[in-house]
């Protein structure tokens, strides 16, 4: 994987030279690559994803993208759903993500490949949207817990410390950022926000997050299975 940058105008991208030379119907390095238009009127958008960002699969030829712009919840929200506080381009949540994905990903870990990291620049605010490589088959475990067999879940438990023991703060561990595929291969989705740290009480405070998603999702009972396979010294 080769990072590169580049710049058009006010929109700053952070791309995988491999991923976007290789894909069969991406345009060239520039802002359309972030914009939603321009692949409905290519006739490549394949499907939607839930939840706040409206995420958009892209058919690309040989492989599928996932185009997820950067929305706001919360009381933030009032003010802009879109822009978030300039504060440098190394700063912005899209780099930071996609550096931390590639380094991730660079490491063997089971994170979508990067593919691209797309900032607008307004001023003393930002707008960005992220681009990554859509899993073949891949669901979310929220939608696994009603049959999901105890090897899975203690497949879910030792993938997360996996990615603890690389160091990786999920400040959203929940059971619709772990994704199982068709070979019941265990990922971890959305790094916005997330950080590398040392070892410490964040481990278990991410645990317990994913416990209360899994309570809301109506499989709390998963959680003592994930802790097996968590606790399990041979994890990963």
């Amino acid at each position: 994987m080769h990072l590169a940058t580049c710049r058009t105008g006010k929109v700053f991208i952070l791309y995988d030279a491999d991923s976007v030379c290789d894909a069969e119907s991406a345009p060239q390095i520039g802002p359309s690559l972030f914009d939603p238009q321009y692949w409905q009127h290519a006739g490549r958008v394949v499907g939607q994803a839930p939840g706040r960002g409206s995420s958009l699969f892209l058919d690309v030829g040989g492989e599928q993208w996932v185009l997820r712009p950067y929305r706001r919840g919360g009381l933030a929200a009032r003010i802009s759903t879109t822009r978030y506080l300039w504060t440098g381009l190394e700063r912005t949540r899209a780099f930071r993500e996609q550096r931390l994905t590639a380094h991730l990903f660079a490491q063997g870990l089971p994170v979508p490949r990067p593919v691209a990291a797309g900032v607008n620049h307004h001023g003393l605010s930002y707008t960005a949207a992220l681009i990554t490589v859509r899993i073949r088959g891949a669901r979310a475990l929220a939608e696994r817990l009603a049959d999901a067999e105890q090897e899975l879940l203690e497949r879910v438990g030792a993938t997360v410390r996996r990615f603890h023991e690389a160091g990786l703060d999920h400040v959203d561990l929940n059971a619709r950022n772990l994704l199982v595929d068709d070979d019941d291969k265990v990922w971890l989705i959305d790094l916005d926000r997330c950080r590398l740290r040392p070892p410490g009480a964040w481990r278990e405070a991410n645990l317990e997050r994913l416990d209360r998603s899994l309570a809301k999702f109506g499989g709390a009972e998963a959680m003592a299975a994930i802790r097996r396979g968590y606790a399990c010294d041979d994890a990963g």
